[in-house]
């Protein structure tokens, strides 16, 4: 309660600024439709692989974007966060805020995180306009995921070694309706690709 308070105390003091050069303004010079795309699967389901490869193909195309990792994040923004459920939250809150920026730039922005909760997920969604959010689903299963393992995180969680790690002692709540969904069991990174390059496409976020 206290803290609630402090930020409306603080929040009074505070106006919005408004820019002079618009969203609008900013993708016309970029020759892009700016969205947001939300990776979220289990840890090895191919998050970030697929993201970047996403990014390279985009950049050769000449378009403008901006990827946010997980990891990367971690070390920075969100170092002084844990793992516990309350500190996913903030994490994802801090990407969402983070990202809203990025798209206000006119970027196309990607996010590479578990972001295990669904209601975080419709909270970043709802920090943008409408049809900017593109959540992408890495529907990979969790014995794939735990099989890859390309950080041993998995081996670590099974020996009690990482608490609250997310699909061994805690949960994912996998999308109801993504835009996306990709399954990297059964795809190759570049189908991936190709497949988020035509969703861009079809829908003017590219062109």
């Amino acid at each position: 309660m206290k803290n609630i308070v402090l930020e409306d105390t603080v929040l009074k003091n505070i106006v919005w600024h408004d820019h002079h050069i618009s969203k609008a303004e900013r993708a016309e010079q970029k020759k892009q439709k700016p969205c947001l795309i939300w990776f979220t699967g289990l840890s090895g389901s191919g998050k970030s692989t697929v993201a970047n490869a996403l990014e390279r193909e985009l950049f050769i195309g000449r378009h403008h974007t901006y990827l946010l990792d997980g990891d990367n994040i971690r070390h920075g923004l969100s170092k002084d966060l844990g793992f516990s459920d309350t500190d996913r939250v903030e994490n994802i809150r801090r990407i969402g805020e983070a990202a809203k920026l990025f798209v206000d730039s006119g970027l196309i922005v990607m996010t590479a995180f578990i972001s295990p909760f669904k209601s975080d997920r419709e909270i970043a969604r709802a920090l943008v306009e409408d049809k900017e959010f593109i959540e992408v689903h890495m529907n990979a299963p969790l014995d794939v995921c735990e099989q890859r393992d390309p950080k041993g995180l998995y081996k670590k969680a099974r020996a009690g070694d990482i608490p609250n790690f997310t699909g061994i002692d805690s949960d994912y709540e996998p999308p109801v309706n993504p835009e996306i969904t990709l399954n990297t069991a059964t795809h190759s990174v570049d189908e991936c690709v190709q497949q988020l390059v035509t969703f861009l496409t079809v829908h003017n976020y590219i062109f």
